[in-house]
């Protein structure tokens, strides 16, 4: 069985998977994101992660590419990445680097932008050419195809929902400016605010963050003309059923134009391995596969 190697990098942990053609993920493993330490040291982590991953390929069936999903921002392609929620990667060549560790045909993007790679082949967007993806979880951010095509932008970050204002003069957010989404509703974000990690959050803390996520929604809907909008990520699923029924009822408040009014925040199809298996479509395409998802 040939299989892409995926990698998704987060600031509260690193996994990885082999990710098949029918995109089932297989050995997936997941490790805590190192905290105070250098550059080289995360990135020995995660080598020894991909290293343990690979080990579980069957003989002569080792991965043919590698697809990493990567906390932003970062330039064109992962040349040089620096995830607002890992300080110790300040223009981290993570392509590179990986592509020599592993010898793999190597793709580095955003991980928000791999999981809509990811729900517009196996989740909960199959079939549909015009849709965002969103991952709540550490922070937040996003992935937006539109006309059956994955967006970029001038240096490849596209879709940084998370820092759309929904709180005028708010929290101030890793990015400098006051009252981003992510600022918001993030993970780090809530535990900051309850004390607390962010599962422990109470019903009034969850319905917020729902709302939040919500008036986000309902700008990005009216701008670019979606009616749909899959959201991921532990802090929204972990928030489940309440969470959603928050984040639609505000955008249903807030979203009054004609074509906005039919939109819908659904949770992810692909459940907690949506950013994985995003990452591997996203090495699959790399290697040359088409697997008839949104165009990147």
């Amino acid at each position: 069985m040939e299989a892409c190697l995926a990698v998704d990098v987060g600031g509260t942990k690193l996994a990885a998977g082999l990710v098949d053609g029918d995109g089932s993920l297989h050995g997936a493993r997941r490790v805590p994101t190192p905290v105070g330490g250098g550059p080289e040291e995360l990135f020995g982590v995660l080598a020894d992660l991909v290293d343990a991953v690979r080990a579980t390929a069957a003989p002569g069936a080792g991965p043919v590419a590698c697809g990493v999903g990567c906390g932003g921002p970062m330039t064109p392609g992962g040349e040089a990445v620096s995830p607002l929620n890992i300080p110790a990667w300040r223009a981290f060549p993570l392509r590179e680097r990986l592509a020599a560790h592993t010898g793999l045909p190597t793709a580095v993007d955003n991980d928000a932008k791999a999981l809509a790679l990811g729900e517009g082949w196996r989740g909960a967007a199959a079939g549909v050419r015009d849709f965002m993806a969103m991952v709540v979880s550490t922070g937040v951010g996003g992935g937006i195809v539109l006309d059956g095509r994955l967006l970029h932008g001038a240096s490849g970050n596209a879709g940084h929902v998370g820092h759309v204002v929904v709180e005028p003069d708010g929290r101030t957010c890793g990015c400098g400016a006051r009252g981003c989404l992510e600022a918001e509703a993030s993970g780090i974000a809530i535990a900051a605010a309850i004390g607390a990690p962010a599962h422990e959050a109470g019903p009034e803390v969850v319905a917020r963050a729902g709302q939040l996520v919500g008036r986000a929604v309902a700008s990005v809907v009216s701008l670019l003309d979606l009616t749909l909008v899959v959201v991921s990520g532990s802090v929204a699923l972990g928030f489940g059923a309440p969470f959603f029924e928050e984040a639609n009822e505000e955008l249903r408040r807030r979203a009054r134009l004609s074509y906005a009014k039919a939109a819908v925040v659904v949770p992810g199809g692909l459940g907690a391995d949506g950013p994985l298996v995003g990452a591997g479509a996203l090495g699959w395409m790399a290697a040359g596969f088409d697997l008839g998802v949104p165009i990147p």
